[in-house]
C-alpha cells in the first residue's frame, strides 16, 4: 500500500510554497526508495532545514537529491547528511551548504559505501573550519576530484591545501579551484591507477561468468597515513576490496594494470567463499602455525579453482615475484611456498620448499576439505622451526598484493554460526533432555567430562545425595552458569586496524558476601553521608528555567527586543536572538560504576592493613547511597580478564534494579584475581548504556593501574585499544571519566581518557569521600 503525501499535511505546513512543490513532484521516487520510517526521516530532514531560516532554495535541494542518495546507499545515511548541514549552519552560509546536498549524490555515487560518505561528510565539516573559503570551489569541482582520488587522496589533497593556504584567502579559493599548478601537482601525487567504483560493475561480471553466482562487494578506505589500500578482506560474506589499486609494477617488466590486480583479488576471495564450507579452528594453535596454515588454505582454494578455470593460475601467479634466493625472515619463506604451490614452473630447491610440495602433492585427493591445511601446515610450521628464525607476526606477512587477510575462515570462540548457515555450514547445537532420576542417578559417578556437551540432562528438581546435608549435587559439582560470549574488536596501533571479534567477554554470576560488611561501611561513613545530604538536595530538579538569545523560541524578549530596536534606529546591526523559551530542568542521566576487579587490588594500601579492594567497596557502597537518594538510574559493573579469550563481567546492580539487599550481598563478596583488559569491559558497558533512554550517558571508571593482560607485551597494545574505546562510546553520547588509584598514572591516562576526564586519587584512603564529591560535580 502507497503512502500518501496528504497524511503528512499537518507536519508540512511550515514549508514554503515552493518547498512543497519540490517535494510533491519528489513523492513518488521518494515512497519507492524509503521506507514508512525513513519517510519520517525524510520529511523530519526537511523541516529540519527549513528552520535554520536560509532560504526555500536549500530545503528543495535536500528534498529532490535526498531519494537519489538513499537508493545508492540505504536510506540511514539521510539523517546523517542532515547533521552534518545542521553542524556546518553555524560556521558557513547556506550556499554553501545548498551546494553541499547538491553534491552529495555525486559523492554517494562515486563512493558507492555508506561508511565512506559518512567520511566524506566529517572532512567537509573539518575543511569548513579550517578552510572555508576553499570549500565551494572544491565542491563546484567534485566531478574531477572524484574522478582521479579516492577519498584518502582527497582528503590528503584538501588537509595540504587548507594547511598551506591557511591564512591567504585568495591562494586559498585558487587551490581549490584547481586553479593553481600546485593544486594539479598535489591532485596528481595523490592520483590512483584504477577506482573501484569505474570497475565494480566490470568484477562483479567476471564473478559471475566464472562462478554463475553473484558477489557482494564494497570498497574500503585506504590508510590515511601510509597512503596505502588496506588489504582485502572477507566480512560477514561481503567482499571488501581496497577503494583503488595503483598499476602492479615489476622492475624490467610491463606495469600490470589495476584492473587485473582486481580481478585476481576478487577471484581469490570469492574461491574462499565457494569452497570454504567449514571454518578452520584457531584453538591450541600458535601463531607460526597459524601462518603456515594460512598458506595451505589460499594454495587449496585456489588450486580448486583452477581446476575448473585453468586460465587464474596465470592470473594469480604474476604477483609472485620473490626469487628463490630470498630467505632472511620466516615471512620470506611463507611468501617462497605460497609462489611454488601455485607455480609449478618456480624453481626453488630448498628442502622446506620442497618438503611443502610434497605435502601438497601427496593430499590432492582431499582438496575438498579444509583439514588438509590444517594437517600440512602444522606440520610444515614444525619443521620450519629448524630454521630458527623467529617469526613476527606483524611483519612475516605474505606481501602478494591480490590476497585477503584470512579473518574469513579462522573459527575461534567468536565464529558466528547464525550467520553462517546461508553459507551451508554445519550447526551443531546443545540439546536439553529431560531425564527420570534414576538415569541421572546411574551418570553421576561417571568419570567421562565433556566441556563443550552436544546433550544436557536436565532434572525436573535439584537431586540431593542420599547423605542429605542440604546441598545439591549441582551446587557441588555443577558449573557456574556462564552467559552467552559477546564478541569485541579491538584496535591494534601498530597496523592501524581494528582486529574483528578478537575479544570475548563472558558474563559470570557474582558470589554473595556478607550484608553486615555493607552494614559496618555505611555506619562507619555516617558522617560523610551526613554531609553528602545538603550537596544531594542542592541537585535535585529545580522546576522551570528561561533560555534566552534565542533566534527560535516560544516568546519575545522584551529586554532583547528593545536593545534590538535602539540598534537599528543607531544604524547599528541589531542582534536577531530575541526570544527565549521556558525549560522544565529535570535530571535525565544514567551512571555506569565499572570496576578494574584484577589481582591488584588485593594489594594493601601502603602503611595500612586494609586493601585496595577494600577501599573501591567502601567507595561503591556510598556513591551507591548518593546515586539512590537522587533517584538517577545506575549501574555498578566490575571486570577482570584471562587472555583475550576470557574477559570476564560481573553485573552487581543493573540499572532496572533497586539498590537493595541482594545488590549489597554482590558487592560484599567480589574478589580481585587475573588481568585488566579494559577496552573490552568499556565496550561490554557502554552496550548496556546505550540501550537507556536517558539524555546523558556516564561511566565511571575506577582502576588502580593501567590496561594490561597475559598474552599482550607491548603496553602501548592496551592503552591504544582503551582510547578506541573510549572515543567509540564518545560517538554514541557516553562520557567516559577515569579515576585512577595509580599514583603514576599522569603519564599515560589523559592520553587514553582526555585530559579532563581522569582524576588521580595520591592518597588512596581517600577515595570513598572523594567518589561521591565527583559524581556530583560531574552530573550537575
Amino acid at each position: 500500500m502507497s503512502i500518501q503525501l496528504d497524511e503528512y499535511e499537518e507536519e508540512l505546513g511550515a514549508l514554503s510554497e515552493h518547498s512543497r512543490e519540490i517535494l510533491q513532484a519528489s513523492w513518488q521516487e521518494a515512497s519507492r526508495v524509503f521506507s514508512p520510517r525513513g519517510l519520517d526521516m525524510y520529511l523530519g530532514g526537511a523541516l529540519s532545514l527549513k528552520n535554520l531560516g536560509r532560504g526555500h532554495e536549500m530545503v528543495s535541494t535536500f528534498i529532490q537529491n535526498a531519494p537519489g542518495i538513499a537508493r545508492t546507499l540505504g536510506e540511514d545515511v539521510i539523517p546523517d547528511l542532515v547533521e552534518s548541514a545542521l553542524m556546518m549552519a553555524s560556521k558557513t552560509s547556506g550556499t554553501v551548504i545548498e551546494l553541499v546536498l547538491a553534491t552529495a549524490p555525486t559523492a554517494a555515487e562515486r563512493l558507492g559505501d555508506a561508511e565512506l560518505f559518512k567520511k566524506y561528510l566529517l572532512l567537509l565539516n573539518n575543511l569548513v573550519a579550517t578552510a572555508p573559503r576553499g570549500v565551494r570551489p572544491m565542491l563546484e569541482n567534485l566531478d574531477t576530484l572524484f574522478a582521479h582520488l579516492t577519498l584518502g587522496g582527497l582528503r590528503r589533497w584538501s588537509s595540504w591545501g587548507a594547511q598551506v593556504h591557511r591564512t591567504n584567502y585568495a591562494e586559498q579559493i585558487r587551490y581549490f579551484g584547481l586553479e593553481s599548478k600546485e593544486s594539479l601537482a598535489m591532485m596528481q601525487q595523490e592520483r590512483k591507477g584504477t577506482l573501484f567504483v569505474d570497475v565494480q560493475r566490470r568484477i562483479n561480471m567476471y564473478l559471475r561468468a566464472l562462478w554463475a553466482r553473484d558477489f557482494f562487494m564494497r570498497p574500503t578506505s585506504g590508510d590515511f597515513e601510509k597512503r596505502e589500500g588496506y588489504k582485502p578482506y572477507i566480512e560477514d560474506y561481503l567482499l571488501h576490496l581496497p577503494d583503488a589499486y595503483d598499476d602492479f609494477v615489476i622492475e624490467g617488466q610491463e606495469p600490470i594494470s589495476g584492473l587485473t590486480l582486481y580481478r585476481a583479488a576478487a577471484a581469490h576471495a570469492a574461491a574462499h567463499v565457494v569452497y570454504t564450507q567449514q571454518p578452520i579452528s584457531a584453538e591450541n594453535l600458535n601463531n607460526l602455525q597459524m601462518a603456515v596454515i594460512s598458506v595451505f588454505e589460499d594454495a587449496r582454494v585456489e588450486q580448486l579453482a583452477i581446476n575448473k578455470f585453468p586460465g587464474l593460475r596465470q592470473v594469480w601467479s604474476q604477483f609472485h615475484t620473490i626469487p628463490a634466493t630470498q630467505g632472511n625472515t620466516l615471512g620470506d619463506y611463507l611468501n617462497r611456498i605460497a609462489r611454488a604451490l601455485l607455480d609449478p614452473k618456480f624453481v626453488d630447491d630448498h628442502p622446506l620448499v620442497a618438503r611443502a610440495r610434497e605435502l601438497f602433492a601427496a593430499e590432492q585427493h582431499h582438496l575438498e576439505d579444509n583439514q588438509f591445511s590444517w594437517d600440512n601446515g602444522v606440520i610444515l610450521a614444525h619443521e620450519l622451526m629448524s630454521l630458527r628464525i623467529p617469526f613476527q607476526q606483524r611483519t612475516d606477512v605474505l606481501t602478494a598484493p591480490y590476497r585477503d587477510d584470512n579473518r574469513y575462515f579462522w573459527a575461534f570462540e567468536e565464529f558466528d554460526f547464525d550467520k553462517a548457515a546461508e553459507a551451508g555450514y554445519d550447526k551443531v547445537q546443545t540439546v536439553r533432555k529431560q531425564v527420570s532420576v534414576m538415569e541421572m542417578v546411574n551418570e553421576i559417578d561417571s568419570e567421562l567430562i565433556d566441556d563443550n556437551p552436544q546433550e544436557v540432562w536436565v532434572l525436573g528438581t535439584e537431586l540431593f545425595p542420599y547423605e542429605d546435608h542440604g546441598i545439591s549435587y549441582n551446587e557441588m559439582e555443577g558449573k557456574e552458569p556462564v552467559s552467552a560470549p559477546y564478541h569485541y574488536s579491538e584496535w591494534d596501533y601498530q597496523i592501524q586496524h581494528e582486529r574483528p571479534s578478537w575479544a570475548t567477554v563472558l558474563e559470570k554470576r557474582p558470589k554473595f558476601g556478607e550484608l553486615d560488611l555493607i552494614d559496618d561501611i555505611a555506619a562507619r561513613y555516617k558522617r560523610e553521608i551526613s554531609r553528602m545530604k545538603f550537596l544531594l538536595d542542592a541537585m535535585q530538579p529545580q522546576g522551570v528555567q528561561r533560555i534566552r538569545k534565542l533566534e527560535d523560541g516560544d516568546e519575545v524578549d522584551i529586554n532583547a527586543a528593545i536593545r534590538a530596536m535602539i540598534d537599528i534606529r543607531m544604524g547599528n546591526q541589531p542582534d536577531p536572538r530575541i526570544m527565549m523559551r521556558s525549560v522544565r530542568k529535570t535530571r535525565d542521566i544514567s551512571v555506569m560504576v565499572l570496576l578494574d576487579l584484577s589481582e591488584s587490588t588485593n594489594d594493601k594500601v601502603a602503611g595500612q592493613d586494609y586493601t585496595v579492594l577494600d577501599l573501591t567497596r567502601q567507595a561503591c557502597v556510598l556513591l551507591a547511597d548518593a546515586i539512590a537518594k537522587i533517584g538517577d538510574p545506575f549501574a555498578i559493573h566490575g571486570f577482570c580478564s584471562d587472555g583475550r579469550h576470557d574477559v570476564e563481567y560481573y553485573r552487581f546492580k543493573d540499572f532496572n534494579e533497586s539498590y537493595h539487599d541482594e545488590a549489597k550481598a554482590k558487592l560484599s563478596g567480589m574478589t580481585g584475581q587475573l588481568s585488566t583488559r579494559m577496552g573490552a569491559a568499556i565496550r561490554h558497558a557502554s552496550h548496556y548504556l546505550k540501550q537507556q533512554r536517558s539524555t546523558k550517558k556516564l561511566m565511571l571508571v575506577i582502576t588502580d593501574g593501567e590496561p594490561a593482560d597475559i598474552d599482550v607485551r607491548d603496553p602501548q597494545y592496551l592503552r591504544q585499544d582503551t582510547k578506541k574505546a573510549v572515543e567509540e562510546a564518545a560517538r554514541s553520547g557516553v562520557i567516559t571519566y577515569c579515576m585512577s588509584l595509580d599514583p603514576r598514572a599522569d603519564q599515560y591516562v589523559s592520553r587514553i581518557f582526555g585530559a579532563r576526564n581522569y582524576m588521580v586519587v595520591d592518597h588512596v584512603e581517600r577515595l570513598p569521600e572523594k567518589l561521591p564529591l565527583l559524581y556530583a560535580g560531574l552530573t550537575r
